[in-house]
């Protein structure tokens, strides 16, 4: 039997500001999207921190045995500057000013995504679409709407008709506004907009002739606006009805409120039963920005190249601290915080270690089923990961009282314990032990350089049978010495 039918999972749905139930579409599967990069720029750590969450929700509904599509775009067209109608491109800005092909700018930060995601041990989603693979589909989508009358063309571009949608739907119900109260406090300065309501957003642009990024449409050379590509995208994959989108909570309004319009003009049906939004990430108490100098980028963290934080550190103490936090949760980033982070990881890792060493007993003395349904109840509470870690910190406390002798477990509940410690320190959290390691193989190093100072010792004291002593013991262990002119190295 699927692990799903037995837990039940509640999530945060941001349309209806409630935890809800969830019941997937279609019994054992899950479509879920998510709003990807926009490839003009290194990733930063806070969109690091939203696909992270994101990152372990597919992990999580794959260790429940749903089969999971999970569907997370590359924008590499139709993002304005400021996240406004009027602007430059930012990937055409980008390579303006860098003065390279807009598909270089976009090849160059896609890679550095991906790389970044790796070295942090994110699952790669099951599709990854780009904005300019579907200018076609955002065409199509354009004509529909306006087919309905909602879309209208002015001077080559296509802008979608917020007020005319608002007559049979709500408009800014996702992020909890009005349409009267935006428009009374929009004002057009200039007089000269094609728009018809200030709150009207592109479907299509018609490109300058200075715009490098162009495609032939029945409307002008142009290219689509933001919000469009993903409806197109998340559609196409996952269908017209799907289960759930997510994003970045600054990505509320006005993208995703835009998304639900567009699809609902298009096929007259809600498009997600489940909005989920991650929360921001904040540098010293501070919002992070370039220009403030109050920025950090995750290789720097694993570098140590930056002036935010005292010594590098590795992606998975780094994935541990940013999942101590609930993912609707404004977290604080700051060197304190991640060294606290590292001694707890280290404690986790070196029980995780001890496991295989638990010997088991005719009777056991703890309620393995208890913790186990425990950690589940946590991440059955909208993915709750602090709660999760403080249960598994409690299976730390099984680790040491098993060790010490003052617990006793069976065969079977020894299994289920590690079973359940493993999978969810490791494929649903998704840390890596290997910087365990890493710790234990300084403590090594230590050791050895130890011995090979007392080597030194006995040499200058003329005692050669414990210098040898030393030597050969070491190589019996796999740890060779080589004596050269600068002193004594060693290998393993």
């Amino acid at each position: 039997m699927p692990l799903y039918k037995s837990q039940q999972l509640k999530i945060y749905n941001s349309l209806s500001g409630e935890k809800e139930v969830f019941t997937p579409i279609h019994e054992g599967n899950v479509g879920m999207y998510v709003c990807g990069p926009t490839v003009y720029s290194n990733v930063h750590l806070g969109n690091l921190r939203t696909f992270m969450s994101f990152d372990v929700i597919f992990r999580y509904f794959q260790h429940l045995n749903y089969k999971v599509r999970y569907v997370r775009n590359i924008t590499d067209v139709g993002h304005i500057v400021d996240d406004v109608d009027e602007g430059e491109d930012k990937i055409a800005k980008k390579a303006r000013l860098e003065q390279l092909e807009p598909m270089e700018v976009v090849q160059r930060y896609t890679v550095d995504f991906h790389e970044i995601l790796g070295a942090f041990n994110f699952l790669p989603p099951s599709i990854e679409p780009t904005a300019t693979g579907h200018i076609i589909e955002q065409i199509e989508i354009i004509k529909k709407i306006i087919e309905t009358g909602i879309g209208y063309e002015a001077n080559g571009s296509v802008y979608f008709d917020v007020v005319k949608f608002n007559e049979t739907n709500h408009y800014g119900r996702l992020s909890g506004r009005n349409i009267e109260d935006m428009l009374a406090n929009t004002r057009d300065l200039d007089g000269q907009s094609d728009k018809r309501n200030p709150q009207d957003f592109a479907l299509w642009k018609k490109a300058e002739p200075q715009h490098i990024m162009r495609w032939p449409s029945p409307w002008s050379d142009g290219f689509p606006g933001w919000h469009l590509e993903c409806t197109a995208m998340s559609t196409k994959y996952l269908g017209n009805h799907f289960d759930i989108h997510g994003g970045g909570m600054d990505l509320k309004f006005p993208h995703h409120e835009c998304e639900i319009a567009q699809n609902e003009a298009c096929t007259g049906q809600t498009p997600v039963n489940y909005w989920l939004h991650a929360n921001m990430l904040t540098l010293n108490g501070k919002k992070m920005a370039k220009s403030t100098g109050n920025n950090i980028l995750p290789g720097e963290i694993l570098s140590g190249e930056n002036t935010i934080l005292s010594k590098a550190f590795s992606a998975s103490v780094t994935r541990f601290f940013m999942l101590q936090a609930h993912y609707r949760s404004i977290l604080d980033f700051s060197d304190d915080a991640i060294v606290a982070a590292e001694k707890g990881y280290k404690r986790l890792m070196e029980a995780m270690s001890s496991l295989e060493s638990i010997q088991p007993a005719p009777k056991s003395s703890l309620n393995i089923a208890e913790w186990k349904q425990l950690c589940y109840d946590a991440m059955n509470d909208d993915f709750n990961t602090p709660i999760l870690i403080a249960q598994l910190f409690e299976g730390v406390r099984f680790v040491n009282l098993l060790k010490e002798g003052k617990e006793t477990l069976t065969t079977e509940d020894a299994t289920t314990f590690a079973t359940a410690m493993n999978a969810f320190v490791f494929d649903v959290l998704g840390l890596e032990s290997e910087n365990a390691s890493e710790g234990n193989n300084d403590k090594l190093e230590g050791t050895v350089n130890l011995l090979i100072e007392m080597r030194k010792q006995a040499r200058e004291n003329k005692n050669f049978a414990l210098s040898d002593q030393i030597r050969d013991q070491l190589l019996a262990l796999g740890i060779q010495l080589k004596d050269g002119k600068d002193g004594t190295t060693f290998s393993l």
